[in-house]
């Protein structure tokens, strides 16, 4: 073989010239993603359009929210309808710091207010813990079941929550609940557009972070595995079950800290965020941006977010036209706007 054929064959040590290509490709849409939501913020801003650094917030923290369902559904192979639940329960733990700060009056009969309670750091670790203890009991029930079984479940627990968000009249009911001043972060000033931005896209690398770190571990390849054969899971001395069970909490986790932080940028809670609505919002992303692809729940949600205000401003029926580009990514780009883009179709 000449050295130019060799040359060809192979354009990294280790890696033939397909997948030397593939990865720097990747490499490539990745970062131009981030490089795209990044830069139309801080162009934004410093022309003034508040508004567009507001939008690029939204994409972010939906995307956020989508990376946790993507663990469960592109990585677990759980196909959860009811991921809302703790979109919603995320944004209702901020929704009542800020509304009285855990002022425990209206339900104890005695005033009790816990300092700090309105800081985004306890609001965020506890929407990480009620989301989790959800998540597990949800999880523990549901996992036992498959198919179509574990997507209904899913779903009526979801509804159930919703129902009951809904018929709390103490935080609002179905009327909801608005939060007239941004729960606090130490040392940043959470009112301002750009820095809650920046805010809200850290907790988006962090998310992509820990989904990453987790399918480069042990516990990801198992992940896998109970994903493409429980059996042979189960043959090597690893029990699908708890493994699912795990993955199913920290996807929850995810999600829940992304609707803490989508109330905030709202200003305004309601049960809509527990819907099933929510929940399909969220599935439509993963599908659009890549079942499986880690950078796909934001490529989903920048397509998403862009058609809603652009369509949206068109005409009220601008789902009908996210309907078609749905079906011409299940149809033809099978993997997704990441799969298309990236140019090779499987799982990262």
């Amino acid at each position: 073989m000449t050295k130019p054929e060799t040359q060809t064959l192979a354009a990294r040590p280790g890696l033939p010239a397909p997948a030397a290509n593939w990865h720097d490709r990747k490499g490539l849409v990745q970062i131009g993603l981030l490089a795209l939501l990044l830069l139309a913020s801080l162009a934004a801003y410093f022309l003034g359009h508040v508004y567009y650094v507001n939008l690029a917030s939204r994409m972010t923290l939906i995307a956020m929210a989508a990376v946790g369902l993507n663990l469960a559904i592109g990585y677990g192979g759980m196909v959860s309808f009811g991921h809302a639940a703790y979109f919603g329960l995320g944004g209702y733990v901020a929704g009542i710091s800020a509304y009285h700060a855990f002022d425990l009056t209206p339900v104890i009969g005695w005033p009790i207010d816990l300092p700090g309670s309105d800081s985004m750091l306890v609001i965020w670790l506890a929407a990480i813990v009620l989301c989790g203890l959800l998540a597990l009991f949800i999880g523990a029930i549901s996992l036992r079941t498959t198919g179509v079984y574990f997507i209904m479940i899913t779903l009526a627990f979801a509804q159930m929550v919703y129902y009951f968000a809904n018929s709390w009249p103490t935080y609002g009911g179905e009327d909801g609940l608005p939060i007239y001043l941004r729960n606090s972060l130490p040392w940043v000033d959470t009112s301002n557009a750009l820095t809650f931005f920046l805010v809200c896209f850290g907790g988006l690398m962090l998310s992509l972070a820990i989904t990453s770190r987790i399918m480069k571990s042990r516990f990801g390849a198992a992940l896998t595995m109970a994903r493409l054969n429980e059996n042979r899971l189960a043959t090597a001395g690893i029990a699908p079950y708890p493994i699912r069970l795990v993955a199913f909490v920290i996807s929850a986790m995810i999600t829940g800290l992304a609707g803490a932080l989508y109330a905030d940028l709202n200003g305004f809670v309601s049960p809509t965020m527990l819907s099933w609505h929510m929940s399909g919002e969220l599935m439509v992303i993963v599908i659009l941006g890549g079942v499986g692809r880690l950078y796909g729940p934001l490529a989903g949600a920048i397509l998403y977010v862009m058609m809603e205000t652009l369509l949206g401003g068109m005409t009220e029926y601008w789902k009908l036209f996210l309907g078609l580009v749905l079906l011409l990514v299940v149809l033809f780009a099978k993997y997704g706007v990441m799969g298309w883009l990236a140019g090779r179709e499987r799982h990262e």
